[in-house]
């Protein structure tokens, strides 16, 4: 699959923007497992434009982690414009626009999948943001506002005429949040689209490399996007890869999973602090399936959830590591 100039391998499996994830080291360990392109936290394009400094910091990249593509929303136009011109000068490889993120304080002013109730709006930014910018412009959406709106076959032809190189599917809508199971027929459908040439990426419920293999052999896809399965678990990128490949997949020991995880805490510490970096890291944790079924784990977890320094928490983590091992 190519976007624009950029070659992503024949089935390529990519990072999903999320907001308190895709930091830079997370990135980076993605990359490590064998992400093939990665992408930033969504960046607001008016805190962009009025220069905050917070927001500023979500354009640092590394050429380590190339591809990579900086993620922007919005719902002005010419906000959306400007913002995508200073992306640009971070000297991303793609520039991608989130018109499907659900939250209230997104898509409730209407950025994001907000954008699903006003279409004519949607292709105007994205049409102002391909002009903008020299490098590949993609879209990330969804099927649609609600069950009784689920636009994207005819969307998808209309967000391609604006000129954009690639476009993600979310398969649920927005009033499904993440919720429920998310439908690949629709998206399946896009690709079917003789109309349709620009690449589709397929995202939603890719939890486990069986699954993601499913998708590509099913629905035809150009790629597949993983989220929330990746918290907590970067390796799932190795499994994932290995399987679509020959059918199997060598797991990393459980020793090798919790090295991972300390590593996340020691990179997070010292990107941001201690405190602050543990509190980042606490939604990895919570996340992994790397404690899940260990028995009476309840009180362990909410003691490692509570931890405020790293040896407090390293200390939590050797002695769930020696639980897991002794009753393997």
């Amino acid at each position: 699959m190519r976007i624009g100039n950029i070659d992503l391998g024949r089935y390529p499996i990519l990072l999903a923007p999320m907001e308190d994830v895709t930091d830079i080291s997370f990135r980076l360990m993605c990359k490590e497992f064998g992400a093939d392109m990665v992408y930033t936290e969504f960046v607001s394009s008016d805190a962009l434009v009025r220069n905050v400094s917070k927001t500023q910091a979500k354009l640092s990249i590394r050429d380590e982690e190339r591809p990579v593509a900086i993620q922007i929303y919005g719902k002005d136009v010419a906000a959306m414009a400007d913002a995508a011109r200073i992306c640009e000068e971070a000297r991303p490889d793609i520039l991608d626009i989130n018109f499907g993120c659900p939250v209230k304080k997104v898509a409730g002013k209407g950025a994001g999948a907000g954008m699903l109730r006003d279409v004519p709006k949607m292709l105007e930014i994205t049409r102002a943001v391909v002009d903008a910018v020299k490098i590949p412009v993609t879209v990330k959406t969804r099927l649609g506002w609600d069950h009784n709106s689920q636009i994207i076959v005819d969307l998808a032809e209309q967000l391609q005429d604006c000129g954009i190189a690639a476009l993600a599917i979310h398969g649920r809508t927005r009033s499904q949040m993440y919720t429920g199971e998310a439908d690949w027929t629709l998206i399946g459908k896009v690709k079917e689209n003789p109309r349709m040439h620009i690449p589709i990426i397929g995202n939603g419920d890719v939890t486990t490399p069986e699954i993601a293999r499913e998708k590509f052999e099913k629905y035809g896809v150009d790629a597949i996007m993983v989220g929330r399965a990746s918290i907590g678990s970067p390796w799932i990128f190795r499994e994932m890869k290995q399987y679509i490949e020959r059918g199997s997949y060598d797991p990393l020991s459980v020793s090798d999973k919790m090295s991972v995880l300390r590593r996340q805490l020691r990179e997070s510490v010292a990107r941001l602090d201690e405190r602050r970096g543990i509190l980042h890291i606490r939604r990895h944790l919570a996340a992994t399936p790397l404690f899940k079924g260990i028995p009476n784990f309840r009180e362990v977890r909410i003691a490692m959830l509570r931890a405020e320094t790293l040896d407090d928490l390293f200390g939590i983590l050797d002695k769930i590591e020696y639980e897991i091992l002794i009753n393997r």
